[in-house]
C-alpha cells in the first residue's frame, strides 16, 4: 500500500523588492532546511528533548488481556514523557524548538510578554537599570516563538511597566504615565494613546493586558490603589472602578473577569476577596474554601474566562468557577511561598481541570487530584497560557505541556484494547507482511468498530506535533479505509490538508507553533493575516493554493497586502515599483489599486501613488484619493471621465473650498461638463454665486433671467422694480427685444397695481393683468379695467372674454346686456348665451340666443332648453346631424311633437 506523503509545504519563493528570494526562508522539507542565499544546508534541529524526567508518579501499566505488540521505533517510547493526573487524565510536555536566541538575560529580568496562539515574544531588556545613556538603554526585542529575532528597537520613551499582545498580534507597552504605546511585530510605531489624567497623576503601579468579545483590553492598578480600565483600545471608553473601602496599599493579588459581557475586577486584600463592578465593590467568599486557607497571594482566570484559580500563603488552591458559585476541587502544596505564575492548562470538552504552578525551578500541575504532578525547571521560565495547555519559555527551550486527548489515550496507552490501536498495530503488521495484521482486523470488524477505528485515527493524528507519529496514524487510517463501503473521505482529506498546513507554520524559520485544536479555533483566515502580518507573503500563497481557496478570499488579498508592503521600500524609482506591482498583481480579481496607492501616499510617496492609481478602473475610488493627495484637477478630469455627476460635485464643492474664488472659476472654464452642473447646484443653493458666473461669461440673457428670478424674493416694491430694470438693461444688451418688452410691461404693471392698491385698499400686488382686470370688473372700477384694456394692448377677444366672466360672477346682468350692445362682440354671442347658463339664468341665455350666428343657433337654443326653435333651426339647415343633436334631447312625454317634426324632416331628407 502507498504511504501517505505527508512533508511540510514548500515555502516558494519570497516576494522581495528585487524579486529574488528573502535569505533564509526558501523551501523546507522535514528534515532539512535549505538556506536563501548560498546554498548552504543546515540540518533542522530535533524538536523532542527530554531533559527533565518528572519527579511525580509514573503511569501504571495495567496488564493486558492479550499481548498486543508496542508501535516499533518511536513509539516504543512514545508514553514515556506521560504523566498520570488522577485515573482518567494523562499530561505531557514536550519542546516545540531549541530557542534559536543567544540571551544573556535570565527571563526574571526581563519584561516578557507572548501573544497567544502560538504568537511572537517580546522582551525588553536592561529594563530595571536607571541609566540612561545610549549603551544601557533598554532593548526591546521581538521574537518568533523559536526565537528567531524579528526586530529590535532601543526603548526612547518612558518607563515601562507592562507588555501584552493585541488579538492581531499588535505589542502594547504601557508606560508609568499610563501612556500606552502600540507596535506592529517589526517594532515599528503605530499610535499610542492615554489611560487618563488621573492614572497619569497617581502613575501605574501595575497593569494587565485581556481579551474579550469587545476586543483586546487594558486594566491599571494606580498608585492611589485605584483600577481604571478600557474593554476596546480601537474604541477607546475609559472607565474608573468603584474604590475599594480601607484600602491603604496594593493588592496582593488581581485579575480581570468577563462575565455576561461585563468586565469586572477581582482583588486580595490579605484574606478578603473584593469585586468590582461598574458600579459597586463587594466583597465576596469561594464556595468551599477552607476557612484554614490564609492569605491571598495569587489567582489565574482560564483562557475563556470560565474558571478561576486561587493561592493562599498555606499552600492551599481553590479551583472553581469564575463566577464564584461553584466549586470544582481542592489542593494543599508543601510549597507556601508565593508562585511566580500560575496558570490554567484546559482541553476543550474535557472534564479535567488542572492549574500549573511556577516556582524559580519547579512545576507543578494540580487539578481533580489528591496527587499532583511535579517537574524540575533547570532554568529560569516563563508560563504562556493557551486554549489548550500552556508554553513554556526559558532561555534554550520552547515547549508545551497539554492534557493527552482522548483519542491519543485510547490509541497510545499501553494494552489499550480500542479499535484505533487495533488497527495501527495491524497496519504496522501489514507493513512487515505479517498475518497478524489479518487477526487484528478481524477482531476491529467482528465488533463492527472500523469506522469507530478509522474515525480515532484520524483525530489523534491531529494532536500529534511529529510528522513521523502524524503519518504512522493516517497511514492507519487510510489503511481500514480500505475494508469499509462508502467510508465518506472528506474528514481523512481535510485532516491531510490541516496538518501539511500547521506543519509548514511549525518550522523554526516560520515559528507558528499552533496545535489543531488552537488553528481550528482561529481559522484559516486569521492563519493567513499573520503570516502576512510576518510577511511571509509565499507561505501564504502556497497555503491558499493548496486549499484551493477563492482568489478573493486569499491570494488576491495577500498579494494586495505584499504590495502594500513594497511601496514602503525606498530603493526604487516610482515608475519602477509601479510597474512591478502591476506585472505581479495584473487585473486579479478583489485587487484595489486604489487601497496600495493610499498606503503609498502614507508613506510619502505621492507620485507613486498617482502612478498606480492609473490602473485603478473604478474611477469613484481614485478620486478621493486624488483629492487627499490636493490634486484635485486631475481628480475633476477622472470624476467627468466616470460620467457620474454625484461624483464631479463632489470634486468641485471641494475645489470651491480650496483655491480662491478667481482661480476655482477659471479651473471650470476649462471643464464645460462641470461648469454646467455648478451652474445647476448654484441655481438651488448659491444664487449670488451662479450671478458672479453670467457676470465672468458676459452672459446678459442668463444675467438677466437671474434678475427677473430674484425680483421674486424681493417683499418691498421698490426692490422688485429694481431688480427688474437691471433685467431690462440686461436683456437690452443681449439683443432680447422680446424679453426686454415684457419685463418693461412688468415693471408698468406693479406700479399700476401699487397705485390701485392705495386708491383702493385692496391687494393687488402680484396678480397677473388678467388678475388685476378680472378684480377691477368685480369691484366695479370699469374705467379702470378699461385703462388696463388699453395701456397694456389687451387683445379684443381675450379683453371680452375676461369681461363678461366677470361680470357674470358678479351677477351683474344688466351691465353685461348693456356690454353686448356696446359693439358688435369679436367673440360673438354664444359665450354670453353658456355664461349665463353656467350661472343658472336662462332668462338672460334666451336674450342672446336669436344674435348667436346661425352655425351656432342649434347649440344656443339647447342650451336655454328651446328644443322647438333648436328644431327649427336644424331643419332650416338641412343638417342630419343637427337633427339627431336636437332629438337626443328631447325626452317622450314632453317633446313628442318636436321629436315627430324632426324625423318627419329628416326622413325627407333622406329621401333626396
Amino acid at each position: 500500500m502507498a504511504s501517505v506523503p505527508f512533508l511540510p509545504l514548500p515555502l516558494g519563493r519570497a516576494l522581495t523588492q528585487d524579486g529574488g528570494c528573502r535569505a533564509g526562508v526558501t523551501h523546507v522539507t522535514s528534515r532539512y532546511v535549505t538556506a536563501g542565499r548560498g546554498g548552504r544546508k543546515r540540518r533542522q534541529r530535533p524538536r523532542h528533548r527530554h531533559r527533565q524526567r518528572p519527579v511525580g508518579p509514573v503511569p501504571s501499566r495495567p496488564v493486558p488481556s492479550r499481548p498486543v505488540p508496542s508501535p516499533p521505533g518511536t513509539m516504543d517510547c512514545y508514553t514515556a514523557n506521560w504523566n498520570p493526573l488522577g485515573e482518567e487524565a494523562f499530561y505531557r510536555r514536550f519542546e516545540l524548538y531549541t530557542m534559536e536566541w543567544s540571551l544573556k538575560e535570565d527571563l526574571r529580568d526581563c519584561l516578557v510578554a507572548a501573544a497567544p496562539y502560538g504568537g511572537p515574544i517580546a522582551l525588553l531588556k536592561n529594563n530595571t537599570r536607571k541609566e540612561k545613556s545610549p549603551s544601557t538603554r533598554p532593548l526591546l526585542e521581538i521574537y518568533s516563538a523559536s526565537g528567531l529575532l524579528l526586530a529590535s528597537t532601543p526603548w526612547k520613551s518612558g518607563q515601562l511597566v507592562q507588555l501584552g499582545w493585541t488579538a492581531s498580534e499588535d505589542l502594547l507597552c504601557i508606560q508609568e504615565d499610563g501612556t500606552v504605546l502600540i507596535y506592529n511585530l517589526f517594532c515599528e510605531f503605530k499610535r499610542h494613546f492615554s489611560m487618563g489624567n488621573e492614572v497619569l497623576q497617581n502613575h501605574v503601579l501595575e497593569a494587565k493586558v485581556f481579551h474579550t468579545e469587545y476586543g483586546t483590553g487594558v486594566a491599571i492598578l494606580t498608585g492611589a490603589h485605584r483600577f481604571s480600565l478600557t474593554t476596546n483600545i480601537d474604541d477607546l471608553k475609559l472607565r474608573r472602578m468603584p474604590e475599594v473601602p480601607g484600602l491603604q496599599k496594593p493588592p496582593s493579588c488581581w485579575a480581570v473577569l468577563s462575565q455576561d459581557r461585563v468586565t469586572i475586577v477581582l482583588l486580595a486584600v490579605g484574606q478578603e476577596l473584593y469585586l468590582l463592578d461598574n458600579t459597586s465593590c463587594s466583597v465576596v467568599t469561594p464556595p468551599g474554601m477552607s476557612p484554614s486557607a490564609g492569605a491571598y497571594l495569587c489567582m489565574a482566570v482560564s483562557f475563556n474566562y470560565r474558571c478561576l484559580a486561587l493561592f493562599t500563603d498555606t499552600g492551599y488552591i481553590w479551583m472553581g468557577l469564575a463566577t464564584l458559585k461553584d466549586k470544582f476541587c481542592e489542593f494543599t502544596s508543601s510549597i507556601r511561598s508565593p508562585p511566580k505564575q500560575m496558570v490554567w492548562c484546559l482541553r476543550p470538552r474535557s472534564r479535567q481541570r488542572a492549574v500549573v504552578v511556577a516556582w524559580d525551578r519547579q512545576l507543578m500541575v494540580v487539578g481533580n487530584s489528591t496527587e499532583c504532578i511535579q517537574f524540575v525547571l533547570d532554568e529560569d521560565s516563563y508560563l504562556v497560557p493557551e486554549l489548550d495547555g500552556v508554553r513554556i519559555l526559558s532561555r534554550t527551550s520552547h515547549e508545551f505541556l497539554h492534557e493527552i486527548p482522548e483519542a491519543s489515550q485510547e490509541i497510545f496507552k499501553i494494552a489499550s484494547m480500542a479499535p484505533g490501536a487495533l488497527l495501527l498495530e495491524a497496519q504496522k503488521e501489514y507493513e512487515k507482511e505479517s498475518q497478524k495484521a489479518d487477526e487484528y482486523l478481524r477482531e476491529i470488524k467482528d465488533q463492527k468498530l472500523l469506522p469507530e477505528a478509522v474515525s480515532q485515527c484520524i483525530e489523534a493524528a491531529g494532536y500529534e506535533h511529529e510528522p513521523d507519529t502524524q503519518k504512522s496514524l493516517l497511514r492507519a487510517a487510510s489503511f481500514g479505509k480500505c475494508f469499509i463501503d462508502k467510508f465518506p473521505p472528506e474528514s481523512f482529506v481535510r485532516m491531510c490538508q490541516d496538518l501539511r498546513v500547521l506543519n509548514a507554520i511549525r518550522d523554526y524559520q516560520i515559528g507558528i507553533p499552533l496545535t489543531f485544536t488552537q488553528y481550528k479555533r482561529l481559522t484559516i483566515e486569521v492563519l493567513l493575516d499573520r503570516l502576512v502580518l510576518r510577511r511571509l507573503y509565499p507561505l501564504a500563497i502556497r497555503i491558499c493554493e493548496y486549499l484551493r481557496l477563492s482568489e478573493i478570499q486569499g491570494v488576491s488579498r495577500i498579494l494586495a497586502h505584499w504590495a502594500c508592503y513594497k511601496v514602503q521600500q525606498k530603493d526604487k524609482s516610482d515608475e519602477e515599483v509601479a510597474h512591478a506591482i502591476n506585472q505581479k498583481l495584473g487585473d486579479t480579481p478583489g485587487i484595489s489599486y486604489s487601497e496600495i496607492a493610499a498606503r503609498a501616499y502614507d508613506c510619502g510617496r505621492t507620485e507613486l501613488a498617482i502612478k498606480l492609481l492609473e490602473y485603478e478602473p473604478r474611477s469613484g475610488e481614485q478620486v478621493p484619493l486624488l483629492l487627499k493627495m490636493k490634486r484635485s484637477k486631475l481628480a475633476l478630469g477622472k470624476a467627468i471621465e466616470s460620467g457620474d455627476t454625484d461624483l464631479v460635485y463632489t470634486v468641485v464643492l471641494h475645489l470651491k473650498n480650496e483655491l480662491n474664488r478667481g482661480t476655482f472659476f477659471m479651473t471650470l472654464q476649462n471643464q464645460p461638463v462641470a461648469l454646467s452642473l455648478y451652474r445647476q447646484f448654484c441655481k438651488h443653493q448659491e444664487r449670488e454665486t451662479l450671478k458672479d458666473l453670467y457676470n465672468q461669461d458676459d452672459n446678459h440673457q442668463e444675467l438677466g433671467n437671474f434678475h427677473v428670478h430674484s425680483s421674486y424674493s424681493e417683499k418691498r416694491i421698490e426692490g422688485r422694480v429694481g431688480a427688474l430694470q437691471n433685467a431690462l438693461d440686461e436683456y437690452y444688451k443681449a439683443k432680447n427685444e422680446f424679453a426686454a418688452k415684457a419685463t418693461e410691461d412688468q415693471i408698468k404693471l406693479l406700479r399700476l397695481q401699487r397705485h390701485l392698491q392705495e386708491d383702493f385698499d385692496k391687494p393687488y400686488l402680484d396678480l397677473s393683468l388678467h388678475d388685476t382686470v378680472s378684480n377691477l370688473i368685480l369691484d366695479g372700477h370699469h374705467k379702470r379695467a378699461e385703462q388696463l384694456y388699453r395701456e397694456f394692448k389687451i387683445p379684443d377677444k381675450r379683453y371680452w372674454w375676461l369681461k363678461i366672466s366677470a361680470l357674470a360672477n358678479r351677477g351683474d346682468w344688466e351691465e353685461l346686456e348693456k356690454f353686448s350692445k356696446s359693439k358688435k362682440s369679436p367673440i360673438g354671442y354664444l359665450p354670453f348665451v353658456e355664461i349665463s347658463v353656467k350661472h343658472h339664468n336662462r332668462y338672460e341665455a334666451k336674450k342672446y340666443a336669436p344674435r348667436v350666428t346661425p352655425e351656432q343657433r342649434v347649440k344656443a337654443f339647447v342650451l336655454v332648453g328651446d328644443l322647438d326653435q333648436a328644431a327649427d333651426a336644424a331643419i332650416e339647415h338641412k343638417n342630419e346631424t343637427e337633427m339627431n343633436f336636437v332629438l337626443s334631447k328631447c325626452t317622450a312625454s314632453t317633446d313628442a311633437a318636436v321629436a315627430e317634426k324632426l324625423n318627419r324632416a329628416r326622413a325627407q331628407l333622406l329621401k333626396k
